[in-house]
């Protein structure tokens, strides 16, 4: 059904990869997130959440490069341990923290001097402006649908992204005691899509601000397009929400194998929370930048 669809739309799409480390360990974790451009001046729209994560990468490393250059300064004696937890407090880090996130914009623009990000006040909604580049390396624009009526319970769309992370071109570099981008491993990651019908429309003080879909949005995917069997944008998927289903088993015995296993069990039903068109059009408008619609 929307073979030719993911063709469309799949030249404007594009994926954020992101490496990322945490406090005292040397795992270099991969990550995706999801882009896609709306016209020719390398202007693309995706989340909210995933352009603050991109705005927060430098502040987190300037963050712990500052932590370093105090934690070399501590006193090799028996308040060694003491005064190094104390300086991990001041800094804010636990084991779980992030202290370096890397990103790479694929077959987006050969190269770029400066981003502007600009953050929607409300929605789960950003726009991304390269600048400083020669060229732009994707081969197509959004399209967006012009009547918003025709987003109805029942109607049948599709979202695109990249919510599997298969790139392997990086390493924790011990020399520099930092992650990196390396030029060997597979520096791709495969797309993917998943379709569902409209459930609900979310409406937030009379206005629809988003389309609620019968499949979750996959890891990955934020940022995508949702769109329709002519590749026609009806929105972009944001999150997924858990909606408790109450058909709640506990200690119920069962036979698993061919063994009796007593097991519980609390299901929810995953559907995706996708921001409306009409919210990206009239954001693009307020920001004078320029866009196509159907």
């Amino acid at each position: 059904m929307f073979v030719e669809a993911i063709e469309r739309v799949d030249p404007f799409v594009r994926p954020i990869l992101s490496i990322v480390r945490r406090y005292g360990s040397s795992e270099v974790i991969p990550a995706c997130s999801t882009m896609f451009f709306v016209n020719e001046q390398a202007c693309a729209v995706t989340c909210k959440h995933v352009a603050e994560q991109l705005i927060s990468s430098d502040t987190i490393h300037q963050n712990y490069i500052q932590f370093q250059g105090e934690r070399r300064s501590i006193p090799r004696d028996k308040n060694q341990t003491r005064r190094q937890e104390d300086l991990e407090n001041k800094y804010n880090l636990r084991r779980e923290s992030i202290i370096r996130i890397k990103n790479q914009f694929v077959n987006s623009v050969d190269q770029f001097s400066e981003i502007t990000y600009h953050l929607h006040p409300t929605q789960d909604l950003a726009v991304i402006q390269f600048k400083g580049y020669s060229q732009i390396k994707y081969n197509a624009c959004a399209v967006f649908l012009r009547d918003s009526s025709k987003i109805k319970q029942g109607r049948s769309l599709c979202r695109l992204g990249y919510p599997f992370p298969e790139f392997t071109n990086y390493r924790f570099n011990p020399d520099l005691d930092d992650i990196e981008w390396t030029a060997d491993g597979r520096s791709n990651t495969p797309r993917f899509p998943i379709d569902g019908i409209v459930t609900r429309l979310r409406a937030e003080n009379g206005e629809i601000v988003g389309v609620e879909m019968s499949t979750p949005g996959l890891r990955g995917q934020s940022g995508g397009p949702l769109f329709d069997t002519s590749g026609i944008i009806y929105g972009m998927q944001s999150s997924t929400r858990h909606l408790h289903l109450g058909f709640d088993i506990e200690d119920r015995d069962v036979i698993v194998n061919g063994r009796q296993t007593r097991v519980s069990n609390y299901p929810f039903l995953n559907v995706g929370q996708c921001v409306h068109v009409d919210i990206i059009k009239k954001f693009l408008r307020d920001l004078r930048i320029k866009y196509y619609e159907e």
